[in-house]
Parts: structure tokens; C-alpha cells; sequence
């Protein structure tokens, strides 16, 4: 029998044990170069949150020029970073205007150009399209972790969840508004609309702390199958709801504070119903206007939410290398909420300004200057393209012509617009804009015509005046229209 040799290390013939151990020294310093240059990658990938207000008017913000309604911490994004004057959404209205921020298109480009309301959440098909991938998509792909906090209206069944859209953390409702407190509403005044009175009759009548109105018809049953939710579990919320959605997000960067990661904090407010907590309505007690002052009471919620999560930040230390977007879905709704879009044309659901441009404020301090304005079109489609930069995330394949990374605009690297034209339709109603010229159309047969320019309240219909002007821009309109994609559900 061969006895074995103590001095065979088991290799194959011509390879030795040290031969071994150099190669496995070799492994070691290659695992510890890629593990450099990924930490590299990491510590170069900023954290990005959006920050958006609903139905928030263009003239309510104290930047903006408001000073009925202190708005600090949000005017301090601005102080830090840049704040866009002329800052589009892609739609009038909620969903379809979430819908171009989260896919960095127009929604009707994959006819997602409607806002489902109601019952319809829960019906088959109304949804962001599953064709679509999303910012949260790309942003899983390059090693983020994504947090969506408050509202989603981009569908309310299963197969449309923030979950399978690219989300790895959910907190709050689906549908298009929600109370901000359980019924029977303690700790809020209430601002509620009826086509009738409780016990008949119109005008307003008072319950201790609930107001009715019959000045805009009946308010939406917004709690009815949609709930609440962690993840896709119902909880019951009893914190008013503007201040659950801080304190997730603010959990959220506290528990993910040493990765890079996305958050997107959706608030509900200052969307109807008109609900403000009683420490709030203390502060506006010279506000005579019992409506006025319910919704200035939630805007100063609104605000202090937002310095909560800025101040967070700033706990962390991630301030300087976090960057932070802060818009509204859509122009205020003016009967509805008293929110002003002044000095703009409109409101909520029209293509007049004050549906479409809303505030809009950016801030990176290690990357964009601080107190800048920026006076130039600027669409809610950039944020998709500018986050991607940023992260170095890779853009999904497909058209993006209204997407634009705006920071070499920002810094002054590109001197050009970033946009040659805007964009909108629904139905009858549609919008075009090349320079500072712009066309809009209210109802199915009548267009009309501004210089944004000299008169952006859109004051003076040109159409007369300068009917080649005119037909450029329907011509324009009409080209970009016929890429757009059939309504996929109204």
C-alpha cells in the first residue's frame, strides 16, 4: 500500500500550495478593489426625494409672493436650491399629472390621460399602464431603495400596487383623497360640501365643528374601499393623516440613512375634504373667512411637515448630498379650497396657467446654487430625467422627448431652453406652448391665444390680432398630437 505524502497538498501536478495561496491572495485584493469601487459608487449616489403638495395653488406659497400664510420651511427649499417660475405639470388634475412625473412622459403618450375617480380605482384597467416602467423601476435597477409615503392614485387594484412599480416600502391610500381623520373627524374643524343641507335646504350650516356647504355639490365618499394601508395591509391611522405621512418619512430616512435611497412623499393635503387640526386654526384666528382659514390652517401643517423632513435630514447629515424636489400635482382648485393661483388665468382643470404651472422649487447644495430663480419653461417630465443623472441610473428605452436632465441648464452649462415646446391635452380641452407663445382651448371648438410673455395672467386673446401666429402653433399642436395615444379609460 503507498503511504501518503504529508508533503502533497492535494493539487493537481505543477500547481502548489503556495501557487494556491497566491491565487487566493489574488481573489482577496480583487473582492477588496470591487468592494472600493462599489463603496466609491455608493458614497456617490445621492439620496432623492420629491415632495408634493396637492392642489396647492401657484400664489399661496410665501416665496411666491403670498404673506397671508406663513410658509418658512417650504420657502427654504427655495433659499437653498432654486425656485422655477414658469414650472409645468403634464395635466390639470391628479392622476394623469402623477402619471408624467412618475414616467417622465406624457400620460398621453400611453393614453393615460384621464383621472379615475371614485369607484373607478377599483375597476380592471384604470391604472398607470404596466407598460410603463417607472422612476422607482430604474431606480431599483442602480441599487436604491424606494419609499413611497401617502398618496398614489395610479390604480387601485393589485396588479397596479406601488409594489410591482418599482416601490420596496408603502404607507398610505390609493385612490385620489382620503379624510385626515377617522370619522367622526375629533381634534379637526370640517369643511364638508352637500348638494343639500342635513335637514334640508342650501347655503351653510354649522355642527359644532363640521360645516356644510351646498356651494359645489356633494363631496366624494373618499374612505369608501380605501383604506389605509402598510405595505398592502389595512392599518387605522388615528394621527392626522399630513402628520402620519411625516412621521413615515421621516422613519423612512432614519432606517436608511447609511444606503442610497428614493422617497417620494405624496401628501394628500391641501386637498379636499377641507379638514384642519385644532393647534392650527388657533394660528389663523384673523382670518375671518371660516373657509380660508381651514385651508390656511393645513398649509401651515403642510409646512411644518416639510421642515420636519428637511430637519431630519439635517440630523443625519445627508442635507448637503440629498436631493430634493417640491411641486403640486395640478393648480389649486379655487371655489373648492379659496387656493389662489394668483397672479395666474385658471384653476384646477383647465389649461388656462393656473391649472397647468404650479410651485415648484429644487434644491442639491452641494451641486445647485442657493436663492436662484430660474424664469424658463421647465416641465414635472425633468425630474424622471434629472433624478436618473444623478444617480446614475440608466433611462428605460423608449421615448423621452419631453424629459430633460435640467442640471447643465441649472449650472449654466447649457445656455438654450430646456424645452422648444409644452404639451397637453384632455378631451376638448388642450394647450400649446413654443417660446413664450402659448394656445389653449376650453372647450371643443374655440381656441385662444396669449403672449405669456407680456401677459401671463392671459388676459388678451390674440387670436384676432395674429392669426399666423396662430395657425403656427395649431399646426404645431396637431403634429405633436397625432404621436399620442387613444384614451385608454375616461
Amino acid at each position: 500500500m503507498k503511504l501518503a505524502n504529508p508533503f502533497d497538498d492535494g493539487c493537481p501536478k505543477g500547481f502548489s500550495f503556495t501557487s494556491m495561496k497566491r491565487l487566493l491572495t489574488i481573489f482577496i485584493l480583487l473582492g477588496s478593489f470591487v468592494h472600493a469601487l462599489f463603496s466609491e459608487r455608493i458614497s456617490e449616489m445621492p439620496n432623492l426625494i420629491i415632495l408634493m403638495a396637492d392642489d396647492l395653488g401657484y400664489g399661496e406659497l410665501g416665496c411666491q409672493g403670498n404673506p397671508e400664510i406663513p410658509t418658512p420651511h417650504i420657502d427654504g427649499i427655495a433659499k437653498r436650491g432654486i425656485r422655477f417660475t414658469q414650472g409645468y405639470v403634464t395635466a390639470p388634475n391628479c392622476s394623469p399629472s402623477r402619471a408624467g412625473l412618475i414616467t417622465g412622459k406624457y400620460g398621453t403618450r400611453f393614453g393615460h390621460e384621464f383621472n379615475p375617480t371614485g369607484a373607478k380605482n377599483e375597476e380592471p384597467g384604470y391604472g398607470l399602464p404596466l407598460s410603463q416602467k417607472t422612476l422607482a423601476d430604474s431606480l431599483s435597477m442602480a441599487g436604491y431603495v424606494n419609499g413611497l409615503v401617502g398618496k398614489w392614485h395610479l390604480g387601485g387594484t393589485a396588479p397596479y400596487h406601488p409594489f410591482r412599480r418599482g416601490f420596496d416600502e408603502f404607507f398610505g391610500f390609493t385612490h385620489e383623497g382620503h379624510y385626515f381623520v377617522p370619522e367622526p373627524w375629533d381634534g379637526t374643524t370640517t369643511w364638508l360640501r352637500r348638494k343639500v343641507l342635513p335637514g334640508g335646504g342650501k347655503g351653510i350650516k354649522t355642527f359644532g365643528k363640521v360645516i356644510y356647504s351646498t356651494h359645489l355639490g356633494n363631496e366624494p365618499d373618499y374612505d369608501a374601499n380605501n383604506p389605509i394601508v402598510r405595505g398592502s395591509q389595512p392599518v387605522w391611522e388615528k394621527e392626522y393623516f399630513t402628520d402620519a405621512i411625516t412621521r413615515e418619512s421621516v422613519d423612512f430616512i432614519e432606517r436608511h440613512a447609511d444606503k442610497p435611497f428614493f422617497l417620494f412623499v405624496s401628501y394628500n393635503a391641501v386637498h379636499s375634504p377641507l379638514q384642519a387640526a385644532d393647534k392650527y386654526m388657533e394660528k389663523f384666528k384673523n382670518i375671518e373667512d371660516v373657509q380660508r382659514r381651514i385651508f390656511a390652517a393645513m398649509l401651515a401643517n403642510l409646512d411644518d411637515s416639510v421642515g420636519d423632513i428637511i430637519n431630519k435630514l439635517e440630523e443625519e447629515g445627508l442635507d448637503n448630498e440629498t436631493l430634493v424636489f417640491f411641486l403640486s400635482d395640478n393648480g389649486g382648485p379655487t371655489r373648492e379650497l379659496t387656493s389662489s393661483n394668483l397672479p395666474l388665468r385658471g384653476e384646477k382643470g383647465q389649461m388656462y396657467e393656473g391649472g397647468i404651472r404650479v410651485p415648484f422649487l429644487f434644491q442639491w447644495p452641494s451641486r445647485v446654487p442657493a436663492g436662484k430663480t430660474y424664469d424658463r419653461p421647465v416641465l414635472s417630465t425633468d425630474i424622471f430625467s434629472t433624478i436618473l443623472a444623478a444617480a446614475g441610473a440608466a433611462r428605460p428605452k423608449g421615448e423621452y422627448v419631453e424629459s430633460y436632465d435640467l442640471l447643465p441648464y441649472l449650472t449654466g452649462k447649457y445656455k438654450e431652453d430646456p424645452h422648444e415646446w409644452l404639451y397637453w391635452r384632455q378631451a376638448n380641452k388642450a394647450a400649446f406652448r413654443v417660446g413664450d407663445m402659448k394656445i389653449v382651448r376650453q372647450t371643443a371648438k374655440k381656441w385662444e391665444l396669449y403672449d405669456l410673455a407680456n401677459d401671463p395672467s392671459e388676459t388678451e386673446n390674440l387670436i384676432d390680432a395674429e392669426p399666423e401666429q396662430f395657425e403656427l402653433l395649431l399646426k404645431g399642436w396637431e403634429k405633436i398630437n397625432g404621436n399620442m395615444a387613444e384614451p385608454l379609460f375616461k
